[in-house]
C-alpha cells in the first residue's frame, strides 16, 4: 500500500505490545513502507530522515470502528428515546434530503475526524445510498476519506425489499393505500447494487487500497433469499468482507420466526451466508445454538454497546460469544442514535455494560475490550494479524497518547486508564499506513476549523429539509407502533440470552 513512503522512526515511547498489550519500557519503533520494520530499546535504532520524539507518550494500536453510517452524521443530536424500529425511519425517510456532492463530503468528514480524534484509524461505513446511486455524491464520500487520511471500508446497505416489508404483521397494521405508497418508493435495483460493488472493487479493494469497499447486505429481513445468495457469491468472487445487521432487537428475533420459521442467524446459515470475513452487526439477542453456528463458520459479531444502550436494544452476550470462540469486533454505530463516533466511549461502555450480565464477575476487562476494538476488528475484515497490534511486520496504524495528562495521572494501569478515563483529549499523534495524520494534537491533512465552520453552515441551510424529511415518516411510525405492540406479545425461545434487565 505504501512501498514508496520514506522510512520513519518513533523514538522513546512506551508501547502496548502484541494482542495482550504488555507495557514496554521506552523503545524505538522503525516504520518502512507503511509497516513496522523494527522495535528496539530507546536509542538503539538508527535515526531516520523523519524521527519523531515520543517521550512520555503511550503508543497503542489504532482502533477499528467496525460499524457506523456516514449518512447519519448531519443528524447528530436530533433524536432521543426512540426504539430502533421507530428511530430508523428518521434516517431513511420517505422524503429524502437533497444533498450536493460537497454536502456529502462534509458529512463524511464529521465521522472521519471524530474517529481519528478518539484513536480509531480504521472506519467501516455502511452507507445508505437512498433512492438511486448518485456517483458524484459517492465519489465525494471516498474523497473525504482519502483527504482525512483514515483507513476506510465503505459498503452500501444493499437490500431488495421495500422498507415497509422488513417487518412482520404490516398487512394487518396498515391500510392498503399506505402500504401501496410505501412499497412504491424507489430504490436501486439488485443489479445496480452488485454492479457498483464489482466496478469499485477493481480500483478500491481493501487489501490494496487504504480507502476501499466491502459487501453490505443491510439485514436478512431486508433481502430476499436470492439476493442474499447473490451477494454472498459476489463477495466470494471478489474476496471482499461482508457485513449485515442481525438480531439487534427483540422484535428482530420475532421477525425471523415470522418470516422463516426460525431465527435470522439460522436463516443465514441455511442459505450459506455465514463464513469468515463475514460480520453480523449487533447480535444482541442470541441463543447458544446460534452462537455455535457462528463459531463453526468463523463469523464475527460486531458489538455496538453504546448504540444498543441508546436505542434500548439490550446488552449483547459478549462473554458467551468469546467463550465459544466467536471473533468479536466493535463499532460506534450512527450518530443519529448515538450522538457520537467516539470509539473510546464505545470501548469503555463495552467493558462497563458487561458488568450487568452474570453474577460471577466474569466480565469484560479493559484489555479484552481494547483487544476487541483492535485485533478483533482487524480479523473481522480480513487483515488477520497484520493490523491492530504493535509487532514487527504489522501495518503501522498507531496512536500516541500523552502520559502527562489527568487521565493517566497517577499512572497505575495505562490500558484501564485509556479505556475508562480517556476520551481523546490526550491524543497527541496518529499514524495511518505509516503516515502521520495528526501531530501535536492537530490534524495535518485537513483544515479542521474551516471544515467545522463549513459543516455548521451546510446543516443550517439544510435544516428545513431535515424537518420535512422527519415529518414524512408520520404514517410509517403509526404502522410501526402497531407492529411493535404485536411483536412484544410474541414469545422467544426459552434459551435466548436475556438482553435487558
Amino acid at each position: 500500500m505504501s512501498a514508496s513512503r520514506s522510512p520513519l522512526l518513533l523514538r522513546g515511547a512506551r508501547a502496548l505490545l502484541g494482542e495482550s498489550f504488555s507495557l514496554s519500557d521506552p523503545l524505538d519503533v522503525a516504520i518502512d513502507g507503511g509497516r513496522i520494520a523494527a522495535i528496539g530499546p530507546a536509542g538503539s535504532l538508527p535515526a531516520q530522515a523523519t524521527t519523531i520524539l515520543l517521550e512520555r507518550r503511550l503508543l497503542a494500536p489504532g482502533m477499528v470502528n467496525g460499524h457506523f453510517h456516514s449518512h447519519e452524521h448531519f443528524q447528530r443530536g436530533r433524536h432521543e428515546n426512540l426504539p430502533l424500529e421507530l428511530w430508523m425511519h428518521n434516517v431513511r425517510p420517505v422524503r429524502p434530503v437533497p444533498l450536493t456532492p460537497r454536502d456529502a463530503y462534509l458529512r463524511t468528514m464529521i465521522g472521519a475526524i471524530e474517529c481519528l480524534r478518539s484513536g480509531a484509524t480504521t472506519v467501516v461505513d455502511d452507507l445508505t445510498l437512498g433512492a438511486a446511486i448518485d456517483r458524484p455524491l459517492l465519489d465525494a464520500v471516498f474523497q473525504a476519506y482519502e483527504d482525512a487520511g483514515v483507513r476506510a471500508l465503505v459498503g452500501f446497505a444493499m437490500m431488495d425489499r421495500a422498507v415497509i416489508d422488513n417487518f412482520p404483521y404490516v398487512d394487518a397494521c396498515a391500510d392498503a393505500e399506505t402500504l401501496a405508497r410505501l412499497r412504491a418508493l424507489p430504490r436501486p435495483s439488485p443489479e445496480a447494487f452488485h454492479g457498483l460493488v464489482r466496478e469499485l472493487a477493481r480500483s478500491r479493494h481493501p487489501q490494496s487500497n487504504r480507502v476501499g469497499v466491502l459487501v453490505s447486505c443491510s439485514a436478512p429481513q431486508r433481502c430476499t433469499e436470492g439476493f442474499l445468495r447473490a451477494s454472498r457469491r459476489l463477495a466470494d468472487d471478489l474476496d471482499l468482507p461482508v457485513i449485515t445487521h442481525v438480531q439487534e432487537t427483540r422484535m428482530q428475533v420475532v421477525t425471523g420466526q415470522s418470516f422463516y420459521g426460525h431465527t435470522m442467524v439460522e436463516h443465514l446459515h441455511a442459505v450459506g451466508f455465514l463464513k469468515d470475513k463475514t460480520t453480523l452487526i449487533h447480535g444482541v439477542w442470541l441463543n447458544p445454538r446460534e452462537i455455535e453456528l457462528l463459531a463453526r463458520a468463523g463469523t464475527t459479531v460486531q458489538h455496538n454497546p453504546w448504540s444498543n444502550l441508546m436505542l434500548g436494544s439490550g446488552v449483547a452476550p459478549v462473554r458467551e460469544l468469546l467463550r465459544s470462540g466467536v471473533n468479536v469486533g466493535m463499532g460506534t454505530d450512527g450518530m443519529s442514535s448515538t450522538v457520537t463516533a467516539n470509539m473510546l466511549t464505545t470501548v469503555g461502555s463495552a467493558a462497563a455494560l458487561s458488568k450487568l450480565r452474570g453474577e460471577d464477575a466474569d466480565w469484560l476487562s479493559a484489555r479484552e475490550a481494547l483487544s476487541i476494538a483492535t485485533a478483533g476488528g482487524a480479523r473481522a475484515f480480513g487483515f488477520g494479524d497484520r493490523l491492530g497490534r504493535i509487532e514487527v511486520g504489522a501495518i503501522a496504524d498507531l496512536c500516541a497518547w500523552r502520559l502527562d495528562t489527568i487521565a493517566f495521572t497517577p499512572l497505575a494501569d495505562p490500558v484501564r486508564q485509556l479505556v475508562y478515563g480517556e476520551r481523546g483529549a490526550g491524543l497527541d499523534m496518529v499514524l495511518v499506513d505509516g503516515e502521520p495524520v495528526m501531530r501535536d494534537g492537530r490534524l495535518v491533512r485537513v483544515d479542521e476549523g474551516a471544515l467545522l465552520d463549513e459543516i455548521s453552515s451546510a446543516v443550517e441551510r439544510l435544516a428545513p429539509e431535515f424537518a420535512l424529511a422527519e415529518a414524512s415518516v408520520t404514517d410509517i411510525h403509526r404502522v410501526m407502533r402497531a407492529v411493535l405492540a404485536r411483536c412484544a406479545a410474541q414469545p422467544l425461545a426459552a434459551d435466548t440470552y436475556p438482553a435487558r434487565l
